[in-house]
């Protein structure tokens, strides 16, 4: 199976439209278009019923103390965990195809609805429902896509794997909200095949 997207090649920057968060010279870090890129696949088993796709971002710090503060780095060192910015499962077999902005197109506070999306696919919640879980202003549950937005005092860019799967079962066994190790573990013992692209970005002037 392959996937491609016209939005970014593999391995290569995201272009900051489908990003959460951008450069701001004055504020470090604005608020992005948070686009979902467009991504297409092929080379599908036969027997798919339903697709499933992750994006996730294996460099998220394992901890926070120095994220975004004055004077201070994030370190290449700093052992890294994963961040889930999409979750999105039961896409029907005949689909090769997503839009860019079909699933998400700004940034919505609070998060946007779910899990309920187009195509009769169900979403998840990705991680800023943790991530501004102690903001009053932001907190709610994060379903769908919110894309990269990296520390901006990170010194190690990051890089946002999406990965599509076909499924052998039309729709997985998730029922109501559920996060990304849930969806990992669902898709055990139904995966045909799968195909990864990845995409890097960086909000840090330096590595720019």
């Amino acid at each position: 199976m392959k996937l491609i997207s016209h939005s970014f090649a593999d391995a290569q920057k995201i272009p900051d439209e489908f990003a959460f968060g951008i450069v701001d010279p004055a504020h470090h870090v604005g608020l992005g278009q948070n686009r979902n890129p467009h991504l297409s696949w092929s080379d599908v088993p036969e027997n798919t019923r339903s697709f499933a796709l992750l994006c996730h971002d294996p460099d998220a710090p394992s901890v926070g103390d120095d994220v975004n503060q004055e004077g201070r780095a994030v370190p290449v060192s700093l052992p890294r965990v994963d961040f889930f910015h999409w979750l999105l499962v039961d896409l029907p077999a005949s689909l090769r195809e997503i839009q860019a902005g079909e699933f998400s197109s700004t940034v919505t506070p609070k998060g946007k609805p779910g899990p309920q999306a187009p195509h009769d696919a169900r979403q998840g919640v990705n991680d800023y429902t943790a991530w501004f879980s102690s903001d009053n202003d932001m907190r709610g549950d994060y379903y769908g896509y919110d894309g990269p937005c990296p520390p901006w005092n990170d010194e190690l860019p990051h890089r946002y794997v999406f990965t599509l799967y076909a499924l052998d079962v039309a729709r997985l066994p998730l029922e109501g909200r559920f996060d990304g190790p849930a969806l990992r573990a669902a898709l055990q013992g139904h995966v045909l095949a799968e195909a990864r692209l990845t995409g890097v970005y960086s909000l840090n002037p330096s590595l720019a």
